[in-house]
C-alpha cells in the first residue's frame, strides 16, 4: 500500500465497517480570553486554547481504544467530547451513524436513546459520587432517568444485581460511599455506568487514583464485564503499562492530535513516532537494566502558543527543517498503523 497522507473522513473504512463510534476532523477550542473591558482597554485579541484539533478515529464493536499521552494533550476534552459533555467546535462524533450533538433526543428503533447506550467512567471515585446519596440510590438513577423500571421492588433487584456483577454484596446499596475504599467506590462507578445496559463505556484514567493491587482488581472486572456484556471501550491512561494490558489498538496523543494509531502488538514490538518510543523508554522494565534508553526530553508546550509545524519537533531527536514548517498528517504506513511523522513520507529515511 502507497504511503500516502489519509483523508481523515475516510480512516474508519481503513480496517472494518464494523465501527460503533468515530469522530471525524474533531476539535475542540476553549474561549480563555480576559474579560471584555480588559481587552478594550488593553487592546488584547481574544485568545483560544485549542485542546482538540482535527482529531480523527475509530472504535470498532467489542474492542478496547487505548488514548495514551502526557498529562495536558486533551485526553480527557476527547472524553467529553464522545459522551456529549463538551459540543465539538468543528468536526462531527458519529456513534452507529448518527450524529451526538443532540443524544437526549436521538431515538433508536423509537425507543433506546443514545444517551443510554454511552456511559463514562470518571477518574476521580471519591469525586464522582454523591456523598449524600446511598450506594442503591446512586447505582439507580440511571434506571429512574432513562425510564428503564419503575417498579421500587424491580429496581432493587437490578441494584443488587449490579453490585453483584462488579464484586459487591446486595447489603452495600444502604451504605454511603465514604464508607468504601477508592477500589469499591470505582466499582460503584461501573456500576452505575452498567444500570443502563450501554454498549460504549468511556474510561477516563479509572485507575490512576488507586494503589496497584487495586488497579489490577478493577483492570480484570473490567476485562470480565468486557466479555460478558460485549462491551466496547475507550479507554484513557497516562501509563502505557496499562494501555498494553487492556487495548486492542492504541492512539497516541500529543498536544491535541493524534501522531500514531497502531494495533497493540504493533506499537509495543516496534513503535514508529519519536514520541511514542519515548514514551515507551519511560516504562520500567528490569529486561532493559543497563541499556540505553532515550529519556523524554523537554516539557510539553504551552497549547496557547503551540510550536509552529509539528508540535513535537522542539523535543524531537529526529527533527528536520520541514518539521518546522509544516504540520504532519496521519499516514498509512502499513495495513495495522498510522503515523504522522515526516520521516515516514515519500523519499525520506526512516529513523533507526
Amino acid at each position: 500500500m502507497s504511503d500516502r497522507a489519509i483523508s481523515s473522513a475516510s480512516l474508519p473504512n481503513l480496517e472494518s465497517a464494523d465501527v460503533l463510534i468515530e469522530a471525524i476532523d474533531v476539535s475542540k477550542r476553549f474561549d480563555v480570553s480576559e474579560p471584555w473591558l480588559n481587552r478594550i482597554l488593553e487592546r488584547k485579541p481574544k485568545r483560544y486554547l485549542h485542546a482538540v484539533d482535527r482529531l480523527s478515529f475509530h472504535i470498532k464493536k467489542g474492542e478496547t481504544f487505548g488514548l495514551v499521552g502526557e498529562s495536558g494533550c486533551g485526553k480527557s476534552t476527547v472524553a467529553r467530547l464522545l459522551v456529549g459533555l463538551y459540543s465539538c467546535s468543528d468536526g462531527q462524533v458519529r456513534f452507529e451513524g448518527h450524529p451526538i450533538q443532540h443524544l437526549d433526543r436521538i431515538k433508536i428503533n423509537g425507543k433506546v436513546s443514545l444517551r443510554q447506550k454511552i456511559q463514562m467512567i470518571f477518574q476521580d471515585p471519591y469525586a464522582s459520587l454523591n456523598p449524600r446519596w446511598t450506594v442503591g440510590d446512586i447505582v439507580a438513577e440511571p434506571l429512574k432517568v432513562h425510564y428503564l423500571l419503575e417498579d421500587q421492588t424491580a429496581i432493587r433487584e437490578r441494584v443488587a444485581m449490579l453490585l453483584a456483577q462488579v464484586g459487591l454484596a446486595a447489603s452495600d446499596a444502604a451504605r454511603y460511599p465514604h464508607q468504601f475504599s477508592g477500589g469499591q467506590r470505582q466499582r460503584i462507578s461501573i456500576a452505575r455506568a452498567l444500570a443502563s445496559e450501554p454498549e460504549f463505556l468511556v474510561c477516563d484514567e479509572p485507575t490512576s487514583a488507586l494503589d496497584v493491587s487495586v488497579q489490577a482488581q478493577v483492570l480484570n472486572l473490567m476485562k470480565d464485564l468486557q466479555q460478558s456484556r460485549g462491551l466496547t471501550y475507550l479507554f484513557i491512561s497516562h501509563n502505557l503499562a496499562v494501555i498494553r494490558h487492556v487495548s486492542d489498538r492504541v492512539g497516541v496523543m500529543y498536544l491535541g492530535r493524534l501522531v500514531e494509531v497502531a494495533s497493540n502488538q504493533a506499537l509495543f514490538e516496534k513503535a514508529l513516532h519519536p514520541y511514542t518510543r519515548m514514551l515507551l523508554d519511560a516504562i520500567p522494565d528490569l529486561e532493559r537494566t543497563g541499556k540505553d534508553r532515550t529519556p523524554v526530553a523537554g516539557e510539553v508546550p504551552n497549547p496557547l502558543a503551540p510550536p509552529s509545524g509539528c508540535a513535537f519537533h522542539p523535543r524531537c531527536p529526529h527533527a528536520m527543517p520541514q518539521c518546522a514548517r509544516e504540520r504532519p498528517e496521519l499516514r498509512l504506513v502499513d495495513a495495522r498503523r498510522q503515523v504522522a511523522c515526516f520521516a515516514y513520507g515519500d523519499d525520506r529515511a526512516k529513523p533507526n
